[in-house]
């Protein structure tokens, strides 16, 4: 028989081994080249222009290689590992290890690149579905259409050839490097039992747990006012990142078995077959599987954080531009406020206009710190705040004396939080008001060119403001004095003055704004980040999955012969596939929950950062990853009913 039909012979023999290699293969390059894909799409143009989005995509196409070379690499160990036997059969019939690596190469060569084919076509029909999907996120107007990139292609031909030359370079090591009787051996391997738990174990349990517990803490203290300088701050969060990845590979290597032994020895060793098939395998299979699970959880925790976060900043997008941009059209300038109205009259646009004073002024607030602790880093004692008269806000009467703090944001409570009463002074040139502070409002009364982005307004009598303004201080800019708010009486006329707005380039000038374009700039800016990330994630998700799907295969043949026994013992194949659930719900949702516990105290401790609104943005990502995760669950659990069920 010659080398080519003996290629032939294995490739229709071991089709039922192929499959789950070709469906990696398959699945990394369609993924790959549609991600390509878009970054050359003329279509795209629009987009990456709006956004600044060219940058974003060539990184992401990088970590995209990364992820898929992995995958592809444990795709392969898994599938070489599998026909360890056939190739000591081929050794022990006198054939030398490269003729043995020329046919696996050869074989690998057509699986591969006919692969390659099926998933560029794949990756190129579903490339006009992501393209939708980032202009409705975006929030940029363009026609989506089927775009064949040959840029694309070539592009994806060099990365996959370099892992394809990766995935021949590990098969050598792993023939060269196996002796006839370890390849006989290789499918069998299993970690070696313990008898009892050492104290080492013990330990490397304990402080697991505890780095993961100290992380955690310490991430929720990460903005209270416990870390003030940079440096203290930096340190904070490499401690963060250490604790909890160093603790999450110390709870995989020694904590799961650690506990699992607590709940075996309660039972006083007398343990049911679900427990058999589901506790035992847990203590001695996940540690020695504590790397690949550390990396995971990691990742997995990366994705669904960094999902989150984005996701939050475009779920609170109108919040935000409220908060900065109080009325539909903001000025600071009368001249542009007036070519705006008067255009609006033009075209029938009813509106209504709002005319603030505001003044800025030094003031003393050291009392109004709810932690002593800031008032080393903070100039408390000559802090410039922008004044304005009770008069001009609706709904305002306060007596004499005091004063009224508003548009405080979520993030100035979370680095500095402020008391909502106490005693401050206002600074004149020559005069000293002392006032006392009644309250914090959440709602803004000016846009951010007059509180700098985020300095609380001060509301104070009409006669403490006058006075004020006769005698303001010359060494303090007083720029802007004017705020002018418009806003569109009939809400249906709106996208018509915000055209109007943005043809007369008011949007280019920094002492004009629009809430509509403040949106549509955030949703633009986050829109691109929650697709990349999110494509990402996918794209990790389903790397993960069939990774755990792939071991867990793995796994089940190696206990195969176990579960023939186990039949031929009276034991059905309901009875067998309840310890299995079991099993299999420890496998992927210990690295879930742990990924999930990781993502929600890393976006809890700066998610204010991005927007205003947590709960409903996290829970809609994590709901989603959970749902995708437990597929390959239940696809494992389906496997091993297939292997439970043909034990007999």
């Amino acid at each position: 028989m010659s080398i080519n039909q003996l290629i032939f012979r294995n490739l229709k023999k071991n089709i039922k081994n192929y499959y789950l290699y070709v469906f990696a293969l398959v699945f990394s390059a369609a993924l790959y080249f549609a991600f390509v894909t878009l970054q050359y799409d003329p279509s795209m143009d629009a987009a990456k222009g709006s956004v600044k989005g060219a940058a974003a995509f060539k990184a992401a196409s990088v970590l995209l290689v990364a992820i898929v070379g992995i995958f592809l690499l444990f795709a392969n160990k898994i599938f070489i590992k599998r026909r360890s036997k056939e190739i000591g059969l081929f050794q022990l019939i006198g054939m030398t290890k490269n003729q043995i690596l020329r046919i696996l190469s050869v074989e690998n060569f057509i699986l591969y690149f006919s692969s390659l084919f099926i998933g560029t076509f794949v990756g190129f029909a579903v490339s006009k579905f992501f393209l939708m999907i980032l202009f409705k996120v975006t929030g940029v107007e363009g026609i989506s259409k089927l775009h064949f990139s040959s840029e694309a292609l070539i592009q994806t031909l060099i990365v996959f050839s370099a892992i394809y030359v990766l995935i021949l370079l590990t098969n050598y090591i792993f023939i060269k490097s196996q002796s006839i009787l370890s390849l006989f051996k290789a499918v069998s391997k299993t970690e070696g039992r313990m008898k009892k738990i050492s104290i080492s174990e013990v330990l490397i349990g304990v402080l697991g747990i505890t780095l993961i517990v100290s992380g955690y803490y310490v991430s929720q203290q990460l903005f209270s006012g416990d870390f003030l300088t940079m440096n203290e701050l930096l340190g904070a969060m490499i401690f963060i990142l250490g604790a909890v990845i160093i603790g999450t590979y110390l709870f995989y290597k020694g904590s799961v078995r650690f506990v699992a032994n607590i709940i075996r020895k309660k039972k006083g060793g007398y343990l049911n077959i679900k427990e058999v098939l589901s506790l035992s395998s847990i203590m001695f299979r996940m540690k020695s599987n504590a790397l690949l699970l550390t990396i995971i959880t990691t990742v997995s925790a990366l994705a669904i954080g960094l999902l989150s976060l984005s996701y939050i900043s475009y779920y609170s997008a109108e919040k935000m531009a409220e908060s900065t941009v109080p009325n539909h059209f903001t000025f600071a300038n009368v001249q542009e406020a007036e070519t705006f109205t008067k255009a609006l009259t033009e075209k029938d646009i009813t509106y209504s206009q709002k005319n603030i004073d505001v003044i800025q002024i030094e003031a003393n607030i050291t009392n109004i710190f709810e932690d002593d602790a800031f008032l080393d880093n903070v100039d408390s004692e000559n802090a410039i705040l922008p004044i304005v008269s009770e008069k001009d806000v609706d709904g305002t009467n306060l007596s004499d004396g005091e004063v009224l703090f508003t548009g405080t944001s979520d993030i100035i409570q979370k680095v500095m939080p402020m008391k909502d009463s106490g005693k401050i002074e206002l600074l004149g040139s020559t005069l000293k008001y002392e006032q006392y502070l009644i309250g914090l409002e959440k709602k803004s009364i000016l846009s951010w060119q007059f509180t700098y982005g985020g300095i609380p307004t001060a509301i104070v009598k009409d006669s403490v403001f006058e006075a004020l303004k006769k005698d303001l201080d010359p060494s303090i800019s007083q720029e802007l004095s004017t705020y002018i708010g418009i806003d569109v009486t009939n809400k249906k006329q709106l996208e018509q003055a915000n055209d109007v707005f943005i043809q007369l380039g008011l949007h280019e000038n920094r002492l004009s704004d629009s809430q509509l374009v403040s949106i549509m700039n955030q949703k633009s800016t986050m829109g691109l980040a929650m697709f990349i990330v999110g494509f990402l994630g996918l794209a990790f998700l389903i790397a993960s999955g069939c990774i755990l799907y792939f071991k867990q295969m793995d796994e089940c043949e190696d206990e195969k012969d176990s579960y023939t026994i186990l039949r031929k013992l009276g034991y059905t194949q309901s009875d067998l596939l309840q310890g299995i659930k079991i099993k299999q719900l420890f496998n992927f949702g210990i690295p879930l929950i742990i990924g999930l516990s990781h993502s929600y105290f890393a976006v809890q401790s700066g998610w204010f950062f991005f927007g205003t609104e947590i709960w409903t943005p996290m829970l809609i990502v994590m709901t989603v990853y959970t749902c995708f995760y437990s597929i390959f669950g239940v696809l494992s659990v389906l496997y091993y009913k297939k292997v439970i069920r043909e034990a007999l």
